[in-house]
């Protein structure tokens, strides 16, 4: 038995907002029907996994237990480009033989972009 993973699922308040800001992060489409309930970007591209995102009435306080990490060689510039986007830079890092920034999307998910 194997097992695909599919979606990676965002909590949060305004789904078509933050499938936006993911969407231009990655240079994809948000997929047709968002709103601001549900939203997902990748399926219609064939892309996995799917980053899908739902509206919660209430999200979990404290750090996200998973987060995404990017890794690009364009480093600085795909920082500001984020940041451009609405991403908070929070801090950079240099631990175990890599280099990585953490951001906060505009809801306050964290996610990394390591340097390749």
């Amino acid at each position: 038995m194997t097992l695909d993973l599919g979606n990676v699922t965002f909590d949060c308040h305004n789904a078509a907002a933050l499938a936006e800001f993911y969407a231009q992060l990655l240079g994809r489409a948000v997929d047709p029907n968002a709103n601001e309930f549900f939203a997902t970007v990748g399926s219609t591209a064939g892309a996995s996994p799917v980053l899908m995102f739902i509206q919660v009435p209430d999200r979990t306080p404290g750090k996200n237990a998973i987060h995404l990490d990017f890794n690009t060689d364009e480093w600085l510039e795909s920082i500001e480009r984020a940041v451009g986007l609405g991403a908070k830079h929070i801090a950079d890092f240099d631990e175990y033989g890599k280099v990585w920034a953490t951001l906060a999307d505009p809801e306050g998910n964290l996610f990394d972009i390591g340097k390749d």
